[in-house]
């Protein structure tokens, strides 16, 4: 049996690749940048959701139901490959999806980011077959930059071919 490569997957999703923009929103001038490298692993910005390309504002138990967070979670965790596929130009050299720790701006009894943060997790695993499986913490916090309704940043690991190079 033959394994699909990433980019197999990501078309029989249906998945289109978005252009990586700076992991903010229009007007804002970001102090960092979407992701760092150091030796094999990848550090990826934390990412907001958007709704057709605006900051996806509100709060989950209140304004947003669990569906839709689910629906957030998943359109970030787009948004976070293809920061993958800039970083490393190549998504099938991604040997792991280390961690996600997924944010979710929520009322103060809504006890339920964790199954938000299944819209990421599932999608990733989607993508990556068993490489996409990760630790994962989530929370319910206060509030989240522009009011956004969900952020996530992730910990990847990558093929590192310097390493065997090394004399």
């Amino acid at each position: 049996m033959t394994m699909s490569t990433v980019y197999e997957r990501l078309k029989a999703l249906q998945i289109k690749l978005p252009d990586v923009q700076p992991p903010i929103v229009d007007g804002y001038v970001a102090d960092f940048v979407p992701f760092v490298r150091t030796g094999n692993v990848l550090y990826v910005s934390g990412r907001v959701a958007k709704k057709e390309g605006k900051p996806w504002v509100g709060k989950l138990g209140a304004h947003i139901t669990i569906e839709e967070g689910k629906q957030a979670a998943r359109d970030i965790a787009i948004e976070l490959i293809a920061t993958l596929q800039a970083a490393v130009g190549d998504l099938n050299k991604i040997t792991r999806i280390v961690k996600l720790v997924v944010l979710v701006n929520s009322t103060l009894h809504f006890a339920e980011p964790h199954v938000v943060a299944n819209g990421a997790s599932e999608l990733l695993r989607e993508v990556f077959g068993e490489r996409g499986t990760h630790a994962r913490s989530s929370f319910g916090v206060a509030q989240i930059p522009f009011g956004c309704c969900v952020e996530i940043e992730l910990v990847a690991e990558t093929f590192d071919l310097e390493s065997f190079c090394e004399v």
